[in-house]
């Protein structure tokens, strides 16, 4: 038997309950297959599970005088409510630590509750001390002034071939990265919730001593 279905799935519920594997198996089950970019984004500071709504960025390299340094990235954080996760998604650029301990304030002021980065960040101890949770491909000392700069926020981004619309729901862990359209979002999360749930009953049972075969005969789930 497995658990009834809440009414609600709030998003504390989801941190303490969901994983980016079953949410990832739900969404091929809904036909959706290309959520989660194969690439590396491992969790740098609390490695606790990220669940929130997407707020994007997008940035670009550049080698010039910035007339406006920072305008659009403060933006975005200013802009910035309860449970929003900034994604930047950089193409993966070393070029520039784009993200640290005070966006990371400043963000966690206004009720964001981490960042997914495809780039790289720096002021990964203050970070980790603050517990504000970071996910990014890599770590730079280097200041983004005049090296990367912010050029589009709310707007629908990439990350390796994933697009990432403001108002999906992301889920990140240590196995990766999945975002959520939002147009099926209550769809997909009631699905991951009950394949938790029947996975613990199978985990019991090839616990018990019955064979994967078996139990996958038995339940449909593996």
């Amino acid at each position: 038997m497995t658990e009834a279905q809440p009414e609600e799935i709030t998003f504390e519920m989801m941190r303490e309950v969901l994983y980016s594997a079953v949410v990832s198996d739900a969404l091929d089950g809904l036909g959706y297959k290309n959520q989660s970019p194969r690439i590396q984004i491992p969790p740098r500071t609390t490695g606790d599970v990220l669940v929130g709504r997407c707020k994007t960025t997008a940035w670009e390299d550049i080698d010039f005088q910035d007339p406006s340094p920072y305008e659009l990235e403060l933006k975005a954080v200013d802009e910035c409510i309860q449970d929003d996760v900034l994604i930047c998604a950089a193409n993966g650029s070393m070029h520039s630590g784009i993200w640290g301990e005070l966006l990371s304030t400043a963000a966690s002021n206004r009720g964001c509750v981490g960042a997914i980065i495809d780039g790289a960040v720096r002021d990964i101890t203050k970070m980790t001390e603050m517990g504000f949770n970071v996910y990014a491909r890599s770590t730079c000392v280097y200041d983004s002034l005049n090296r990367q700069r912010v050029i589009a926020v709310d707007e629908p981004v990439k990350i390796d071939g994933v697009t990432f619309s403001a108002g999906d729901i992301v889920i990140a862990d240590c196995d990766g990265v999945v975002v959520i359209p939002r147009e099926i979002e209550d769809e997909a999360i009631k699905a991951a919730w009950m394949k938790v749930h029947s996975e613990n009953v199978t985990r019991d049972a090839i616990k018990d001593g019955m064979l994967a075969s078996e139990v996958y005969e038995k339940y449909g789930v593996l």
